[in-house]
């Protein structure tokens, strides 16, 4: 979990946040990027995340959000691709437009090669223990 998404899970839990926490509640919009730069704790976004290549243009898939056992939070989201791209990084956002949101997290995926028309579907558990 990168700093931005510390803040926001911080803000909700201190009362500070929106009044229903809804940016902790919208982590589940899954971007896709090409770059493998290491991962920092002052990421805000995908490094080089897609936006033509995303099918629709510039719209980050939406997770379906529910529980993976007592304790663990998943989402679970299908982004169809238009372009060839090779990912290299998933994003876990809080909008579905590309270029903005508050980022929970930056994975490193490997290169994962993919064609116009393929999908890639990811999985982000959050295990709160």
């Amino acid at each position: 979990i990168i700093n931005a998404g510390e803040t926001a899970l911080r803000d909700c839990f201190g009362g500070t946040g929106t009044p229903t926490c809804t940016v902790v509640q919208n982590f589940k919009y899954h971007g896709l990027g090409t770059s493998s730069a290491a991962i920092a704790e002052t990421d805000t976004g995908c490094t080089t995340e897609l936006t033509t290549q995303y099918n629709p243009d510039s719209t980050r898939a939406t997770g379906s959000q529910t529980n993976n056992g007592a304790n663990v939070y998943r989402t679970v989201a299908t982004n169809a691709i238009d372009a060839t791209v090779t990912v290299q990084e998933f994003c876990l956002m809080s909008q579905a437009a590309t270029g903005g949101g508050t980022m929970w997290t930056r994975i490193l995926t490997g290169g994962i090669s993919l064609v116009s028309g393929d999908s890639v579907q990811t999985t982000y558990d959050l295990t709160i223990e």
